[in-house]
């Protein structure tokens, strides 16, 4: 039971530090609309896990390799949707104002963020897909205590996302732009290495 619990924090550690278009997103969103607008953002994780790890265990096996490059390219199209129309938001001077979107709206497109990139199917599929299906083995408590370590830890780093840079948009003007331009540069530089991807090049 240890050992599974050790191994869902090392892993929610993971792929809570490691940069990704999720984070990417959080960190944009965070320095526009601040933090009582960004923290619905911690549930996309939760919610959209259950069709990922249902499709990433169970079906994702027999599926073709095709069906992996199709969500890059999707995945990749909308992250470069994302970092445009930001961009387009920050060039007319309205990216940091206090004027945000409804919170359902910032679910939804943190939802589809997740669903379109191929990380956490691959994630699942190779990594805790097998983790937590060797926990059920053993008992429900082992697979319930693995996906709460797991979750506990990764939606923890998550929310430390939101608090620093929430802190930091009350620096200077500049260096909060700063900040939200390379968040941008982090989302398109994803974008387009998912489209090469999916594409084969």
């Amino acid at each position: 039971m240890l050992n599974l619990i050790s191994q869902g924090i090392s892993l929610g550690f993971s792929a809570g530090a490691m940069p990704g278009p999720f984070q990417s997103y959080l960190i944009s969103l965070t320095l526009a609309n601040g933090w009582r607008r960004s923290i619905i953002l911690i549930l996309t994780p939760l919610l959209a896990d259950g069709p990922i790890i249902l499709l990433a265990v169970v079906l994702l096996k027999g599926l073709p390799p095709q069906f992996i490059r199709l969500i890059q390219v999707i995945g990749g199209l909308y992250l470069l949707w994302i970092a445009y129309a930001a961009y387009r938001r920050f060039r007319a001077g309205s990216a940091m104002d206090i004027t945000p979107q409804p919170q359902s709206r910032t679910l939804s497109q943190g939802l589809l963020l997740t669903w379109l990139s191929p990380g956490p199917y691959i994630f699942w599929g190779t990594i805790n897909g097998p983790l937590l299906v060797a926990a059920l083995k053993l008992s429900v408590w082992h697979g319930v205590s693995f996906m709460l370590a797991f979750y506990g830890t990764f939606l923890g780093i998550l929310v430390l996302y939101v608090v620093v840079f929430d802190r930091l948009r009350r620096l200077d003007e500049r260096i909060t732009r700063a900040i939200f331009l390379v968040t941008l540069a982090v989302l398109l530089v994803f974008g387009l290495s998912l489209v090469a991807q999916g594409l084969g090049a």
